[in-house]
């Protein structure tokens, strides 16, 4: 099936199986690999991507609902080496640990933080509450957060 869709901003067609898992069509076909596979099963957020600006799970997702979308993974976020406001608050606050699970905490952040500009702590903690963190007590990356509510967004 001959699929097209926006990716990262790139009109992009491309010919899959339609019932090929999205995660796989992106990190397989695609080689961007920033959007990651944990537990291939919707629980933990690690393959999180925005579909149309809205946070989606890629391992939930298959190729054929691609068609006509506008997709964004981690590395359509940032313009070339500036980083977008979500990310610069991350690296401020030290919430990247090893880092596996930010570039879907980043996406989902951005969809929070368009449908909540102000969120309290609590919003935010159940905001995120479908992405996992298995290093971290998620202190930094509610502050993290946080201090991107209050940065100028430069999307």
């Amino acid at each position: 099936m001959r699929i097209t869709f926006k990716l990262n901003g790139v009109d992009t067609v491309i010919d899959t199986n339609p019932d090929r898992r999205v995660v796989d069509l992106l990190r397989e076909d695609l080689n961007l690999t920033g959007t990651k596979e944990s537990c291939g099963a919707g629980d933990c957020g690690a393959c999180t991507i925005l579909v149309d600006r809205e946070s989606r799970l890629s391992c939930l997702m298959l190729a054929a609902q691609l068609e006509g979308r506008e997709i964004t993974t981690i590395e359509g976020v940032a313009k070339g080496e500036v980083l977008n406001h979500v990310q610069k608050a991350f690296v401020e606050k030290g919430a990247v640990q090893c880092g596996f699970c930010i570039p879907g905490m980043v996406l989902a952040t951005m969809d929070l933080l368009s449908r909540n500009p102000s969120p309290s702590r609590a919003e935010i903690r159940e905001g995120l509450a479908g992405n996992l963190c298995r290093c971290t007590g998620y202190q930094k990356i509610v502050d993290a957060v946080e201090a991107a509510s209050a940065y100028p967004s430069n999307e």
